[in-house]
């Protein structure tokens, strides 16, 4: 048999498998080999050390200078409140633009604090601190309730809102990125420095918290943590890794990995490297239990998919039931859409922090 005659002789070939159909394969039973499974408080305190551990070795370093320096600041009296632009800096650290928001009625002593994080748009944080010096602007935060950070200055709070990467004035050009995602390009060019995109937005988030506790106008020991869309996702990462914040609001953030990758999932921003051998975004959230923490789910939230948001809260679920804390974790499921309800988180927060 001549070599041509035997290659003819062979069975097809099968079809190679496509890489999509490789990464669906594998979030169909992902390791996740630090759930918790545990019924007692001491069996949840030694998980939630465990997993923090992973969870913090996935992020790689995230923690903000110990000191730094406000490099400008400027300050607009507005109806109700004043709004301060401050940019603040550290060597070693790229600077970090904020919003501060104080109430202008004065307080009998010092106020509760809220960082107040924000989702994608084309505002960033601006939209949050409630910026509405345009039609477009106007449009934006009126489709999600976006100004969150406004209201809660309105209604008493010292509010501290950092803009994260790549989003708003950190971005930039959105043109020069020709169509491509900004989130995805900054997260593979961070990992050519070994740096990952969400830590460096949690170091961010860190920072804020810490200059917003700084303020003398500010009880230290009062602090609470929201945000919307994204925002909700830091606020659980911010509030998992931080016990200074006492009460968390996670709006629009109540979906897994588990569930995003198995579409061609793309938010470069939200992705922690290897956190699937561990956990998923209910294991990040039970890190905040015991504390107060709600859940914000709009019933239209097409982000919201289920049956995998479900099964994430009643994750979550078991770790404040194990500290005998259950009645800590709560739930808006509210009518509207991918936005910020407040209908539950108001009085939540007035609860914890008055």
């Amino acid at each position: 048999m001549t070599r041509r005659s035997w290659l003819i002789s062979l069975p097809a070939a099968a079809a190679a498998q496509t890489v999509d159909e490789r990464i669906r394969q594998m979030a169909q039973a992902p390791p996740l080999a630090l759930t918790f499974t545990g019924t007692t408080a001491a069996q949840c305190r030694q998980w939630q050390q465990q997993f923090k551990a992973k969870l913090e070795a996935c992020l790689g370093p995230y923690q903000p200078p110990a000191r730094w320096s406000i490099a400008s600041e400027t300050k607009t009296d507005l109806d109700g409140h004043t709004r301060h632009q401050i940019t603040l800096r550290a060597p070693g650290h790229p600077d970090l633009p904020l919003y501060l928001l104080r109430p202008a009625r004065p307080a009998a002593g010092k106020r509760a604090g809220i960082l107040a994080l924000h989702g994608h748009g084309t505002f960033g944080h601006e939209s949050v601190a409630g910026i509405d010096s345009s039609e477009e602007r106007r449009r934006e935060i009126a489709s999600a309730n976006y100004d969150y950070g406004r209201q809660l200055a309105l209604r008493g709070y010292t509010v501290a809102i950092p803009c994260f990467t790549p989003f708003g004035i950190r971005l930039g050009d959105r043109k020069a990125y020709r169509g491509e995602d900004p989130c995805a390009v900054t997260f593979a060019r961070l990992q050519l420095f070994g740096k990952v995109l969400i830590a460096e937005n949690l170091r961010d988030s860190l920072w804020a918290l810490a200059f917003l506790a700084s303020q003398p106008d500010v009880d230290a020991a009062r602090l609470g943590c929201v945000g919307l869309s994204y925002g909700g996702r830091m606020t659980m990462l911010t509030s998992a890794l931080s016990p200074r914040i006492k009460v968390a609001v996670c709006s629009g953030a109540l979906n897994v990995m588990q569930e995003r990758v198995r579409g061609r999932y793309s938010c470069e921003a939200q992705i922690i490297p290897g956190l699937l051998q561990y956990g998923d975004v209910p294991e990040i959230g039970s890190l905040i239990a015991p504390r107060p923490c709600l859940w914000e789910v709009g019933r239209k939230d097409g982000l919201m998919v289920q049956p995998w948001a479900d099964n994430g809260y009643a994750a979550m679920e078991r770790a404040w039931s194990a500290l005998g804390a259950g009645e800590n974790l709560s739930l808006d499921s509210h009518e509207g859409a991918h936005r910020w309800s407040g209908v539950k988180a108001f009085p939540l927060l007035d609860r914890v922090l008055a």
